[in-house]
């Protein structure tokens, strides 16, 4: 198990979270700049929401929550991603953020790691947004 170590120990059945945290307009804002999505309901100040994919961030947070020493060895490599919006996510919303690790393999001498992500709404429970994130943690030849 990786929780209290590095996101290269995480192993299947490794839960991260939950984690709150409040969905503030400037981290909307900020990211949204640095990924050139210039629309209104991003950058407006009336009925501001998140882009999908600024649950990167939330993947990165449980990561800093259960994984406090770091990468280890090796940094990430971020594959894939497959985000189901749910509903909109606004700024100011109390979130909580919880992912499970639901499989770790080697595919030709790399470790992928699959992590299942919610977030959900924390006044009444809804599910936000669903999410499924590949990493490579490890290479061959590695110390991971």
């Amino acid at each position: 198990m990786a929780i209290g170590r590095y996101t290269s120990d995480l192993e299947r059945g490794d839960v991260l979270g939950p984690v709150d945290y409040t969905l503030s307009p400037f981290a909307v804002r900020e990211y949204c700049h640095a990924v050139e999505l210039h629309q209104d309901c991003f950058q407006g100040t009336h009925d501001q929401i998140m882009p999908p994919t600024l649950i990167h961030l939330d993947k990165l947070r449980l990561y800093r929550h259960a994984c406090p020493l770091g990468t280890g060895p090796h940094a990430r490599v971020h594959v894939e991603y497959d985000a189901t919006v749910h509903d909109a996510v606004r700024v100011d919303d109390r979130l909580r953020v919880a992912g499970r690790v639901s499989d770790r393999y080697e595919k030709r001498g790399r470790d992928y790691v699959h992590i299942d992500m919610e977030l959900t709404r924390v006044a009444d429970g809804k599910l936000l947004i669903s999410y499924r994130d590949t990493v490579i943690v490890s290479y061959k030849g590695s110390v991971a």
